[in-house]
């Protein structure tokens, strides 16, 4: 008798800490508040943004063409339309990640809620199928956002966001687009794919492999450096918005200066200008 109260005793003990360990379980993630949330993997949530880092859609110059082949598309996808994933890949500072940004505000402009926004960050891919299941129980549509998205020799994680994206079994819920920005149109560096193709039996099987990541994306959207016209555009854009009093002439030169002091001429770099020149007008940059 005393034996099997020992025993008992035990094995309520064993029963104690398996509760400690085990994971508690996860309350349904809810989306009120807001239209854009940053997914927080190690806890499996979404953190809420009520200050959204971004401009209006008429400030993003030299991208026409792309903003309204992103546009139509993201606009089609918010019906409930066909519509494709996105890369937007090419030169640093041209807008890719605003134009993302910009177009989901354009679009749910009057129309709170009606697209949510939810970045994913680039360390973060691994936990897509998580999200992914969280994402396709819930009514909204998503634009699913993951900037500046790249991979690095000995990564696999590529791997599991193909199967997500076309194929899986289950792929990408009916519900969840993907945009991502990348300064590479294949998210790898060149001589990976090249020391790749040389270690192979079969040299195309290793590029296949590799550049097949892109082709799951329906549209792929270049943003190439612009010319000093067009940065020129970009800058006297943002000083006619926020209303900022300087000469033309004045204005013109100091930001050929600034674009030269720079080594280079894009968005980032007009805005960048502009933040000083506010600074030095001692005027805030609100619309």
């Amino acid at each position: 008798m005393k034996q099997d109260l020992d025993l008992l005793k035990f094995a309520d003990r064993i029963a104690a800490s398996l509760e400690r360990i085990a994971p508690s379980a996860r309350l349904p993630i809810t989306l009120d508040g807001s239209d854009a949330f940053v997914w927080q993997a190690e806890n499996g949530e979404l953190k809420p943004v009520t200050d959204i880092n971004r401009i209006d859609l008429t400030l993003l110059k030299g991208i026409s063409r792309t903003r309204d082949i992103l546009l139509n598309n993201t606009s089609r996808f918010a019906e409930k339309l066909p519509s494709n994933n996105a890369l937007l890949w090419g030169a640093r500072g041209m807008g890719k990640s605003s134009l993302v940004k910009a177009i989901h505000a354009q679009i749910n402009r009057g129309k709170f809620g009606a697209l949510i926004l939810v970045e994913i960050h680039r360390e973060d891919i691994s936990s897509l199928p998580a999200l992914l299941d969280h994402l396709r129980t819930h009514p909204q549509q998503f634009i699913l956002f993951c900037d500046d998205l790249s991979f690095d020799e000995g990564e696999s994680d590529y791997k599991s966001l193909k199967a997500v994206l076309e194929g899986g079994l289950e792929g990408r819920p009916d519900n969840v687009i993907f945009y991502a920005t990348s300064n590479r149109r294949h998210m790898m560096p060149r001589d990976i794919i090249e020391n790749d193709q040389s270690n192979e039996i079969n040299p195309s099987d290793a590029v296949d492999e590799k550049i097949s990541l892109s082709d799951r994306f329906g549209l792929w959207l270049g943003f190439h450096a612009c010319d000093q016209t067009t940065y020129l555009d970009m800058v006297e854009g943002y000083v006619a918005h926020y209303s900022l009093r300087i000469d033309a002439k004045i204005l013109k030169a100091e930001a050929i200066e600034w674009s030269i002091t720079r080594g280079a001429r894009s968005g980032r770099v007009a805005w960048q200008y502009i933040q000083d020149l506010a600074g030095r007008l001692g005027k805030k940059l609100t619309t």
